[in-house]
């Protein structure tokens, strides 16, 4: 086999991947319906991947908000623009490295977590078990962690933004060390930062995150081979594949949503 079929046999696996992947998320879509009835599955899976996943999105809000208070208060200082601290560090934290980074961290966590969970449950035939008594896995199993997904990942996102941009952050380092104005500081942010146009944005681009983590983690988990070396090639797959389709996504979603500037 020469190089160009090789290529093209990859190039047609792919795709059939592709085309297999989306079959399966039309079966969890059509699953979801079926929730209003078990809000116990959605409330329990919310805990799992959102609240387990809180002490890191904080953690790293924190983080990321006093290295952008740091770096741009040497930027903005050099043309006496320091009073411009607390707008630069918003708007580069509701615009991109919030729902970003939070959507990273949650496809390390709790993505691999759920191709893990998911691709175990298989590997130990409890998926098969579950089909042998008329359940359907996808509506029992994948469907609640597919929507927990796509509710979590906005909250948490919003919650890392108020950890980089608050008190702990971007103002403990630009306000209390630095010794910005902290009048200066929140005025610039409540005049730049708009509600329509930023912090609606923060929701719709974090649901979309959360839902492309949670499709790629159960997929990969409910396709994983029953073997534990299938199972951790799974949920290394989902944090590769997720984390570059976020990247991705990102970049058409801030060329749809901030075209207007």
């Amino acid at each position: 086999m020469n190089a160009a079929q090789r290529t093209f046999l990859t190039a047609t696996n792919w795709i059939a991947e592709l085309g297999r992947s989306f079959i399966f998320l039309l079966r969890i879509l059509r699953s979801l319906p079926s929730l209003v009835t078990k809000p116990r599955l959605l409330i329990e899976q919310i805990y799992s991947v959102g609240v387990l996943s809180l002490v890191i999105v904080v953690v790293a809000g924190l983080f990321v908000g006093m290295v952008l208070a740091l770096s741009g208060y040497r930027l903005l200082v050099g043309f006496g623009a320091e009073e411009a601290l607390g707008t630069s560090v918003a708007l580069v934290v509701v615009r991109e490295l919030g729902p970003v980074v939070t959507g990273l961290l949650f496809a390390g966590r709790a993505g691999s977590a759920l191709a893990a969970e998911i691709g175990l449950m298989k590997a130990t035939d409890q998926l098969s078990g579950m089909e042998m008594m008329a359940v359907d896995p996808v509506r029992r199993i994948v469907a609640p962690r597919f929507a927990a997904g796509v509710i979590a990942l906005p909250l948490l996102t919003s919650i890392f933004c108020v950890m980089a941009i608050g008190a702990g952050g971007g103002y403990f380092v630009g306000v209390d060390m630095l010794g910005v104005d902290a009048g200066s500081y929140w005025s610039g942010i409540q005049a730049n930062v708009d509600f329509g146009r930023d912090i609606i944005n923060i929701f719709l681009k974090s649901g979309v995150f959360g839902a492309i983590i949670t499709w790629v983690a159960v997929y990969q988990g409910y396709h994983a081979p029953p073997t534990s070396e299938g199972v951790s090639r799974a949920t290394t797959n989902t944090v590769v594949i997720a984390s570059l389709a976020i990247l991705g996504a990102n970049l058409m979603l801030t060329a749809v949503l901030f075209s207007g500037g």
